[in-house]
């Protein structure tokens, strides 16, 4: 096991995430996706500026032969946006109130080289911490088809399931999940 380190990222990091993005969501959907589902799900995908400015995204890094990479990205929200990105439409940035509103986890992608070395384990446990810190007692996300086993497997439990056409006429799935915190 690869030792891990995270921070938050900042504004400096954007261009390295949008390439990990772009990265993960080619190939890492592969396995559960048509071409043309995956380009579908990529209309509600992408760097939300609101999670950078508020400090509530992290990086996951690795030493790479020395070198020392961006192996995921993802945070939690304390927004009522869902998920998506800054050009998703039907976005509301107000801020949740923790007493009565659950907090989110949002953008999860790890790069394809690292899958499987704990990465998402180790954003999931930084988003759930930090919002529970926070004062939230619920925490929701809307995953994807190929996410669903992860978060399954992590304690959410499904509350419902949108099936959006994306732009080519292919479905785009988002699954919303709810767990405890």
């Amino acid at each position: 096991m690869t030792d891990l380190t995270h921070r938050v990222a900042s504004a400096d990091d954007v261009p390295a995430i949008e390439d990990l993005m772009r990265l993960a969501i080619s190939e890492n959907m592969k396995a559960f996706l048509s071409a043309a589902e995956i380009e579908a799900a990529r209309e509600t995908m992408g760097v939300d500026w609101t999670l950078i400015s508020d400090g509530t995204y992290f990086v996951i890094e690795a030493d790479d032969d020395g070198e020392t990479v961006m192996v995921g990205c993802g945070g939690w929200g304390k927004r009522r946006t869902l998920y998506g990105g800054d050009h998703t439409v039907g976005r509301d940035d107000s801020l949740s109130d923790p007493a009565v509103d659950a907090a989110r986890i949002r953008a999860m992608y790890t790069h394809p080289g690292w899958t499987r070395r704990g990465i998402g384990g180790l954003l999931l446990r930084l988003g759930e911490d930090a919002a529970r810190a926070a004062g939230f007692r619920t925490i929701e996300l809307g995953s994807t088809i190929p996410g669903e086993p992860f978060y399954l497997a992590s304690g959410f439990t499904e509350v419902s399931r949108d099936v959006f056409a994306g732009a080519n006429g292919a479905d785009n799935v988002v699954i919303k999940m709810v767990k405890d915190l």
